[in-house]
């Protein structure tokens, strides 16, 4: 079965933001500049998010206990390692995959199920959600490199050739 075309293009924003933070050092990444957060944090973010969508609202266990607490939204500020939000990162959104990668165009017109109550909106809002806040934080992120005197910051977006548009049906 093919991976959901919206899946694929969850994995190339993912892609992107990663992208963006190429070569960023340990001290440059938690350096905040008020009233943005700093760069480890952004990955911590949507580690969490994607956590709490497609691992906890499915009913998995938590890969990574205890980061909303870190970094979640409307949590206090926090500036957290940065390998240790790419190793939190790069564990959850793999466990993720295991869901996303079931999703076809059925499943993300329902809603997920938490406890006996579906959620108010469907999966595939979850999914653009999803994927535009991947964008939200990479806009920013290249304005705090920006901010930080970073050169040669990517111009574009990258490679498609591997988030080419295809019809839904396939």
């Amino acid at each position: 079965m093919a991976v959901h075309p919206l899946v694929q293009q969850l994995r190339f924003a993912r892609s992107e933001f990663v992208r963006c933070l190429a070569g960023i050092s340990p001290e440059d990444a938690v350096k905040r500049l008020t009233p943005m957060n700093c760069l480890s944090w952004m990955v911590g973010h949507l580690a969490d998010q994607e956590q709490r969508y497609w691992l906890v609202n499915t009913g998995a266990q938590e890969v990574v206990p205890g980061l909303n607490a870190l970094v979640g939204f409307g949590k206090p500020a926090s500036t957290p390692p940065l390998e240790e939000m790419w190793v939190a990162w790069r564990k959850i959104t793999a466990a993720a995959d295991n869901f996303l990668d079931m999703l076809t165009t059925d499943t993300l017109a329902g809603s997920l199920v938490i406890g006996e109550k579906p959620m108010a909106i469907n999966t595939g809002t979850l999914l653009y959600r999803n994927i535009y806040h991947y964008w939200f934080h990479t806009g920013e992120a290249h304005a705090v490199r920006q901010m930080l005197g970073h050169p040669d910051l990517p111009q574009f977006v990258g490679d498609m050739s591997a988030a080419f548009y295809r019809p839904e049906s396939e």
